[in-house]
């Protein structure tokens, strides 16, 4: 599975006001930027899916596309503020963050979407679905975080699963660690899939998302809220994720009463590049919710 072809992308209008955010309306602030996008057309409820961390849009549509074929849903595919095309106009913290993807949705998808997103993506859709819930029709998290401070997550305590001799022969040195510990169906098909996908993570400001992923505000200070959404959910983790793992996204369906939750064996951290006939059954399930 390769980064598809852009169909269509848009430096967008209208603009978005960018920073923090509270439970409620979006807060006003004087700046304003704008935020790259591909719009596939289709009809309403859309689907709106956030990227993982540093990676662009064109990635995010390679991981999810195949898994919404057929549905004939309208699907847009933003680049975070800082990453792929989009400026890092707001700050770089976690709420303003936030904050421009929530504002950006009210304003472009036109009512209540189905939001999806894949880790970090992840971290900030439940984010949103937390605190305006009433952007959000259904909501789909894959590998998604749960909490941003590595040391406070739950991870498989199992090392990585046996692998073929020279399976990550094709991988930069500077990635090898990584997807050592991110992927759990290893092999070289998957490692290349996923080195085509995750390529372009120097596309962006690489100084505004480190402040992002290190700075004091990197994590939303409600991540642990005891607040429950109460539209159709699908969590799908991955059993060998050894990033953010699956235990904690457990534990956090108690927020989710009409949520369902599937933990996949041989899949990691990349599990849509890794499982993508796993995660097709998964949308298609939750699509069958959200829909009727």
């Amino acid at each position: 599975m390769r980064p598809f072809q852009q169909v269509r992308a848009d430096i967008v209008e209208p603009a978005v006001r960018c920073g923090r955010i509270a439970p409620g309306p979006p807060a006003v602030s004087a700046e304003i930027m704008t935020l790259a996008f591909d719009d596939l057309g289709g009809t309403d409820p859309a689907v709106v899916l956030l990227p993982m961390f540093a990676m662009t849009r064109t990635a995010t549509a390679a991981a999810f596309r195949p898994a919404l074929a057929g549905s004939g849903l309208r699907q847009l595919y933003p680049d975070l503020p800082g990453h792929g095309d989009s400026p890092a106009g707001c700050p770089p913290e976690a709420e303003a963050v936030l904050d421009t993807m929530a504002t950006w949705i009210e304003q472009r998808a036109g009512g209540p979407v189905l939001l999806a997103g894949g880790s970090y993506g992840g971290y900030l859709a439940a984010g949103i679905a937390r605190r305006r819930p009433a952007l959000v029709r259904g909501l789909l998290l894959v590998c998604p975080g749960v909490t941003i401070d590595a040391d406070s997550r739950d991870l498989p305590p199992a090392g990585p699963a046996p692998a073929p001799p020279g399976w990550l022969d094709a991988v930069p040195d500077t990635l090898r660690g990584h997807l050592d510990m991110a992927l759990g169906r290893r092999t070289p098909e998957v490692a290349r899939t996923v080195l085509d996908a995750i390529t372009p993570l120097d596309h962006g400001d690489e100084a505004f998302r480190r402040e992002l992923r290190e700075g004091p505000r990197r994590a939303l200070p409600d991540e642990d809220a005891d607040v429950t959404f109460e539209g159709p959910v699908a969590v799908i983790t991955g059993r060998q994720d050894r990033i953010v793992g699956y235990a904690d996204q457990f534990r956090a369906m108690r927020h989710y009463p009409h949520g369902s939750f599937t933990v996949i064996d041989e899949a990691g951290h990349y599990l849509p590049y890794e499982q993508p006939e796993a995660l097709k059954a998964t949308v298609d399930e939750w699509l069958r919710r959200a829909l009727r």
